[in-house]
């Protein structure tokens, strides 16, 4: 079969259609990665306050993961049904909604990263004279980071996916394609946005893992090992014993250069 004749055959893989559709498919891609990121970064922010109310007061712990976890397992189509009244058909509508779904992963994630900050750290800042502050913004956040930030790679693929919802108001990004592509089952429409979508979270993933990595290298520092040579048994055993133990005087005395080396 013919490229420019897979149209007409309704192929699953086309490249007429990529060279016919082109601008529509990158007017989807460009929706789509914008509603996502804007939820994402509006579900931070609304995320990050939560997350220290509730460490800060433990009596509200509760209630503020509750109500996240019970927004979660609201059906999307049920939540923009709710939301309709207040957003209309407007992408505020999808966005809201994308919003409160990541509030449960990124919530939880920000309170794991800081409540697992060493006590220590935190006795060391406060003998060091940080006030409550400083001692969030300079100790427990860069430390929470790795909890932090794998919390946001897993709430920006979830929102990715779920951006297609928004479809059923016309603001679904790759979605809409996918939606308007199934009643006459537009075999390359559908794979052509289902295979952008699938792209967009790994690439999404990807560079917030390099974020992730630029933003934490201690992360990647590994421990040397000092090892001793054992002494050979060319002597008699009194002889070997006294190597053997002065190699192991060696080996005990460097660790504590290598200490200081580490710490410095």
């Amino acid at each position: 079969m013919s490229t420019q004749g897979c149209l007409a055959a309704n192929d699953w893989i086309c490249g007429e259609y990529l060279r016919s559709r082109s601008q529509e498919l990158i007017d989807a891609t460009v929706q789509h990665v914008w509603i996502t990121a804007v939820s994402v970064v509006i579900g931070l922010l609304v995320a990050f306050p939560l997350a220290l109310l509730a460490r800060s007061r433990p009596s509200w712990a509760g209630p503020v993961l509750g109500l996240t976890t019970l927004l979660y397992t609201i059906p999307s189509l049920a939540m923009f049904s709710l939301l309709l009244p207040l957003f209309g058909l407007s992408a505020g509508l999808v966005i809201t909604g994308l919003v409160l779904y990541s509030l449960t992963i990124l919530v939880r994630n920000i309170i794991a990263g800081l409540e697992a900050v060493p006590e220590e750290a935190r006795e060391a800042a406060r003998g060091m004279g940080y006030g409550p502050g400083r001692l969030l913004w300079e100790v427990e956040l860069p430390l929470a980071l790795p909890a932090l930030m794998a919390g946001l790679r897993i709430a920006t693929v979830s929102t990715v996916a779920l951006t297609t919802v928004g479809s059923i108001v016309g603001r679904g990004g790759l979605g809409n394609l996918i939606e308007d592509a199934l009643p006459s089952f537009f075999k390359a429409q559908v794979l052509t946005a289902s295979v952008l979508c699938v792209l967009l979270a790994v690439v999404a993933d990807l560079l917030l893992l390099g974020v992730q990595r630029l933003l934490t290298p201690w992360t990647r520092i590994r421990p040397t090992r000092t090892s001793g040579r054992k002494a050979a048994p060319t002597g008699p055993a009194g002889t070997g014993s006294a190597g053997t133990g002065s190699a192991a005087t060696g080996t005990r005395g460097a660790e504590p250069a290598d200490a200081m080396k580490a710490v410095s």
